[in-house]
């Protein structure tokens, strides 16, 4: 009997012993192709000898210092190399142990500006629905996803939730893509009016969303005006890259393609590619300096802030990434990966759109092309699929609940950056397979 709490209690997980570039082999030898990097996690695979030779090295060097007495080499390097690379006025790394954690970091640091520049008024969040930020209470509440929400709700600060950027079933038929793209960014502002501009403190929201919509990218002109209207009343504009980020959209930095920098980033995931647990948060100089010549104490802090090894792990993916220029590579073999979405995809009549950048794709199921309508919520489509999917050797990321929490059902793919054309077609024609066989039951 194991004594490990499990994800699900009454699912037993095979054991994985080993990984083979884009695999991950079980211990009775199966080998499974992994078409969502967990969680778009393993951006460079499984076997980068030079990320593992860097957790080793450090292992012998220094495996931990505790930033309360020391700061050190790995974690230093990482946050230059961030920095260099950055958008806009970023210029500060804060290195946490994962995603929720630097979204937690973020809020914290959003209020605590405030207050450092006596605007204590200052502490409404403004978030979208049908996001995803983290586990923890405080991501959580912000967070739009209503499933993981609900029992926890007694819990959770109190945040307004706008309309997403979620064009394909939002979007009215007698509105243009360029009309529709203000109105919910319109929204915003609308919000910010009724709480009052000078009680608002940030808006928070994924470029690309991830988990909870599938790969949805905002229409063009969402951001722009989103970031115009932070700009007019003072609301510091907070991104959520941690599953979109590091290269996965075809962009270091995913908001780069709507044209925009925020004031505060968050990411992870992909910042260790699965090596090392590590994310971080990105701040402007003028939020730094706000605390550094107020308080100089950000009240904040977890055990493994900056952790050595972490950083060690993730300046060498860093530079895996940059220097063999993955990101050209994902840019450029989108193209082939979208493609052959459309040819397998494009015409099933339970596929109401295909949506994404780069090495970040989501397919949304429904039981009528014409009308939209997603399947019944009581069939489980995405939990039939994604053990279809896995029979098959396939590990994608189905989610429930994609319209609206209970309703619709989508899969992700966010293959690693080196897998090669046949390696993706293999996926797809797995995904194929358990397509079909999860629709024909």
């Amino acid at each position: 009997m194991s004594h490990v709490f499990p994800r699900h209690c009454h699912i037993q997980y095979p054991t994985a012993v080993a990984a083979d570039g884009c695999f991950l082999i079980d211990e009775n030898g199966k080998r499974y192709f992994d078409g969502s990097g967990g969680a778009a996690v393993s951006c460079l695979g499984h076997s980068n000898e030079r990320v593992k030779e860097a957790v080793k090295s450090q292992v012998d060097q220094l495996s931990f210092a505790h930033t309360g007495f020391f700061s050190s080499e790995p974690a230093e390097k990482l946050a230059d190399l961030l920095i260099e690379h950055a958008p806009g006025e970023l210029q500060r790394a804060y290195f946490v142990s994962g995603g929720s954690e630097a979204v937690e970091s973020a809020l914290k640091l959003a209020r605590q500006y405030f207050v450092e520049r006596g605007e204590i008024e200052r502490k409404h969040l403004i978030a979208r629905r049908q996001s995803y930020h983290g586990n923890t209470l405080g991501a959580l509440a912000v967070g739009g996803n209503a499933w993981r929400r609900e029992q926890f709700a007694p819990l959770l600060i109190d945040v307004s939730h706008i309309a997403p950027c979620y064009e394909y079933a939002e979007r009215s038929s007698d509105e243009s893509i360029s009309d529709y793209g203000q109105r919910v960014a319109q929204e915003l502002e609308n919000e910010i009016l009724r709480l009052g501009p000078e009680s608002v403190m940030a808006f928070l929201a994924e470029p690309v969303v991830g988990a909870t919509l599938g790969a949805v990218p905002a229409v063009d002109g969402y951001f722009s005006t989103v970031r115009e209207i932070c700009d007019r009343y003072g609301v510091l504009l907070i991104l959520d890259e941690v599953m979109c980020g590091m290269g996965r959209t075809g962009h270091l930095f995913a908001c780069e393609a709507d044209g925009i920098s925020p004031d505060i980033l968050c990411i992870a995931k992909g910042l260790g590619a699965g090596y090392q647990p590590i994310g971080a948060m990105l701040c402007t100089s003028k939020i730094y300096d706000a605390i550094a010549s107020g308080t100089g104490f950000f009240q904040h802090g977890h055990t493994y802030l900056g952790h050595p090894i972490a950083a060690a792990a993730a300046h060498a993916v860093l530079c895996e990434i940059l220097e063999n220029d993955l990101i050209g590579l994902v840019s450029q073999r989108s193209e082939f990966l979208q493609s052959r979405l459309q040819a397998h995809f494009g015409q099933h009549p339970n596929v109401g759109d295909i949506r994404g950048r780069g090495f970040f794709w989501g397919l949304e199921f429904v039981s009528n092309r014409e009308t939209k309508e997603p399947f019944d919520s009581s069939l489980k489509l995405a939990s039939k699929l994604k053990n279809a999917a896995f029979k098959e050797g396939l590990v994608c990321y189905p989610m429930p609940g994609t319209r609206d929490g209970k309703r619709g059902d989508h899969v992700l793919l966010a293959p690693p950056f080196v897998a090669t054309d046949d390696e993706l077609e293999g996926a797809l024609q797995q995904l194929v397979s358990a397509v079909e066989k999860t629709l024909a039951n």
